[in-house]
């Protein structure tokens, strides 16, 4: 959103950032109708366990640089009967697990507290507020300023990185979390993301093959209006010579931390250096041919194709399996393209736009698995004391290989300014000083 992409109460001095921890007041906002949830197990068509649900599959599987930082959430009826959420979040840095789970938990709650309070809600319905061409211009004022859903999803992510950034026990300097959120609405899919988790919908065409149509951007510092706007802030944008294949994102005055990311929540060393957390926004209008969405950490993707994707989940014998089937074929690639790499967390989740699921299977099999939100509060000490500081050794395809270049490019157009990703560099982490001399900027 243009003139949205940076404000003042968005950045934080690494030399104040101890006085700012306070408990967020955000959840006093919330609707009346959002406060009953003080049990996220208890609200009916919540998934985010290895399993399904009526129209999704969903499964998530840790890889081998330590806890599973990866996320995701599929929440049907989501206000109404025909409005589903969906979410795939991918931590990063030390206590990255933790922050994953909780924009899992609490960005669903605020960005429906903003739906209902802008009165979005109409005869039981959402009100469909964006236009029905297929893609809502960021450059196009007039859009920006008459869609209610661009301006909902813009207040949740900063009210999400807000809350993080006041979180009494969550520390979030070095760590943070990516976002790929999904608003399904009757025909209309509104998306709003941060960091390099994707989307992709899988569409029939009319000779029967499945065709991939990339929903997001993967929004790292090598894209040029990224790097621009992280330059401006006096960060610095640079690869390392053991890593060429990978840009990451530095401190002005030291070489820490080494972000692979431009955008993300959480991070707060980096966010007077052009690290912030606005996310694009995307709408969709959906038409017959389109069959399912697919939604997948950066461990899927760095292995697989958005075609190789949408052909697995189109070609799977049961629906249900369609997320387990990807990530079990990512880790098959990982071993064989990057035998000496360690595997990275992977999550997937599988949205089938018919709300159909195998009608041979009950609804009760949504797998019971590790539903870490309901225990986080009273886990977390134990978890804080168990940090994953490995490095994240993320493969990188070639320009001149990258099958998603038109995409990409529609980023690199866009005004918009946002940003970050993750600390992935141990040796950065032990550098990166907790506390500056440096004034904040203004």
């Amino acid at each position: 959103m243009g003139d949205i992409s940076r404000r003042e109460d968005e950045m934080i001095s690494p030399s104040c950032f101890g006085m700012l921890f306070r408990r967020c007041r955000d959840v006093k906002k919330l609707s009346n109708n959002v406060n009953k949830f003080k049990n996220l197990s208890s609200i009916p068509n919540r998934v985010c366990s290895n399993g399904k649900s009526k129209s999704s599959s969903v499964f998530t599987q840790q890889g081998r640089k330590g806890v599973n930082q990866d996320a995701m959430i599929v929440w049907e009826d989501f206000m109404s009967e025909d409005t589903i959420f969906c979410g795939v979040f991918d931590g990063h840095g030390p206590y990255g697990h933790l922050v994953a789970r909780r924009v899992r938990d609490k960005l669903p709650l605020k960005l429906m507290s903003l739906l209902r309070t802008r009165g979005s809600v109409q005869n039981g319905h959402l009100a469909t507020c964006c236009n029905a061409k297929d893609v809502v211009d960021p450059d196009d004022s007039n859009v920006e300023s008459s869609s209610i859903w661009g301006e909902a999803f813009l207040k949740a992510y900063k009210s999400m990185d807000k809350e993080l950034r006041t979180h009494p026990n969550l520390d979030c300097f070095c760590s943070g979390s990516t976002a790929i959120t999904i608003l399904k609405q009757g025909l209309n899919l509104y998306i709003g993301y941060i960091g390099d988790s994707r989307a992709i919908l899988g569409s029939r065409d009319i000779d029967g093959s499945i065709s991939a149509f990339q929903l997001s951007v993967d929004l790292k510092p090598n894209l040029p209006r990224e790097a621009e706007r992280i330059k401006q802030c006096k960060g610095r944008v640079f690869a390392m010579e053991d890593e060429p294949e990978v840009t990451r994102v530095w401190l002005p005055f030291d070489d820490a931390p080494g972000l692979a990311m431009a955008r993300a929540f959480g991070d707060f060393c980096l966010k007077d250096y052009g690290v912030i957390s606005t996310p694009e926004f995307y709408h969709r209008v959906l038409n017959e041919q389109d069959e399912f969405v697919v939604l997948a950490s950066d461990g899927v993707w760095d292995v697989l194709s958005n075609e190789e994707v949408a052909n697995i989940v189109a070609s799977v014998p049961n629906r249900s399996s369609a997320a387990k089937t990807v990530v079990e074929s990512a880790a098959r690639e990982w071993k064989t393209k990057y035998p000496t790499s360690k595997m990275d967390d992977c999550a997937v989740v599988c949205l089938f736009l018919d709300g159909k699921m195998d009608s041979n299977e009950c609804d009760d099999q949504i797998a019971k698995g590790s539903d870490e939100s309901e225990d986080e509060d009273e886990n977390e000490e134990q978890s804080r004391s168990m940090p994953s500081l490995q490095r994240n050794c993320t493969v990188r395809c070639s320009e001149e290989n990258d099958p998603y270049k038109e995409v990409t490019e529609r980023a690199a157009e866009d005004k918009n300014w946002s940003g970050l990703e993750g600390v992935t560099r141990v040796n950065s982490l032990v550098q990166l000083p907790r506390f500056s001399d440096e004034q904040p900027r203004t």
